[in-house]
């Protein structure tokens, strides 16, 4: 079957930086869908793994968590779907990845695909949306209220993949007002589209314009990109006991200021459940469904900006080097073979 792989870490001009390979189509365990895949999207995750984790020598290593596709094969095991099924899903660090025809993923891990959507539009949302919801729901618990702040949560990098999902599901499944950061015309513009209620800059200090607000300190705050830049306008805008989240990976984050305020701090890893195979790893099937439900009943939307045909190397670096831009905005697919 077609992939896209790579056989050595590094840099995405490189010629060899992502190729395209023939590989063996995959056999499923007991619990596993195979899956004809559709469309696919790149996360920042993929250009991080291409650029520090090389394969064994003479492997092939295949990026990939996010795919839309058709169920051919089910395990023995397999309760919840049947062949023909239309699914998405993000899949698992542990296993090869979803670029390529065919690929094997857990059931537990698996959505029924928005119904109104078309493949590509469906693609988008994975891994975004559940890393969104487990941190605002799971980590954040922003259902909860903060004694004297305000009911407001501040997302840091609105306009990414994670802060596009994440504006529109705190519109859609709670009342809080919404902040989102956004630096240039085109993704302060898109962020209001998606729902926020205030826009500020993140290229400039925060705590100051949240302040001119006038709506009082934010419970919550999410950060999904530079929050070591972020980190000493954080601790000072957000409110006392208040919650504060984080996705990207800062080489240090000192966070003995948040002491004062007794803030309580959380990571968010979408993929800890299925590296663990953590007792509750089905949850994440469950909320693809539950998101499918709110597309397809018009509450929330799709966030892809970008659609490259087919999946192949060309395309895939031309995502990557996007990704790694910092300029992204929404989410980039690649469709068909």
């Amino acid at each position: 079957m077609k992939a896209v792989a790579y056989t050595k870490a590094g840099t995405i001009e490189r010629d060899d930086a992502l190729i395209d390979v023939e590989i063996s189509k995959p056999t499923p365990g007991p619990r596993d869908l195979l899956v004809a895949v559709d469309a696919i999207s790149v996360n920042p995750v993929d250009t991080k793994i291409r650029k520090n984790v090389s394969p064994e020598a003479g492997a092939h290593k295949v990026l990939g968590w996010d795919a839309v596709g058709r169920v051919v094969e089910v395990g023995a095991a397999v309760a919840g779907f049947k062949p023909g099924d239309a699914v998405y899903y993000a899949g698992s660090l542990l296993r090869p990845g979803a670029n390529s025809e065919f690929h094997l993923v857990d059931e537990r891990l698996v959505g029924r695909k928005p119904s109104s959507l078309s493949n590509a539009e469906a693609a988008a949302l994975p891994l975004t949306a559940i890393t969104a919801w487990e941190m605002l729901f799971d980590r954040l618990d922003v259902r909860k209220p903060v004694a004297g702040a305000a009911d407001a949560i501040l997302i840091i990098g609105g306009a990414g993949g994670v802060g596009s999902i994440a504006i529109q599901l705190v519109r859609a499944l709670t009342g809080l007002t919404v902040i989102a950061t956004a630096s240039r015309p085109e993704t302060r513009d898109w962020v209001r589209e998606l729902g926020a209620h205030h826009v500020i800059d993140h290229s400039k200090p925060l705590a100051d314009q949240i302040t001119a607000l006038g709506i009082g300190a934010p419970a919550f705050v999410f950060s999904t990109t530079e929050t070591h830049r972020h980190l000493a306008e954080i601790i000072s805008l957000i409110a006392p006991q208040g919650r504060f989240g984080l996705i990207d990976d800062p080489e240090s984050l000192d966070v003995t200021g948040f002491k004062r305020k007794a803030v309580s701090i959380h990571w968010e890893l979408m993929f800890t459940r299925s590296i663990f195979e953590t007792p509750d790893m089905d949850e994440q099937g469950k909320l693809l469904t539950e998101v499918a439900a709110l597309i397809d009943a018009g509450k929330i939307r799709t966030t892809v900006t970008e659609v490259l045909r087919p999946i192949n190397a060309k395309n895939l670096k031309q995502a990557h080097a996007v990704i790694e831009s910092g300029k992204a905005r929404g989410k980039i697919v690649l469709e068909g073979f």
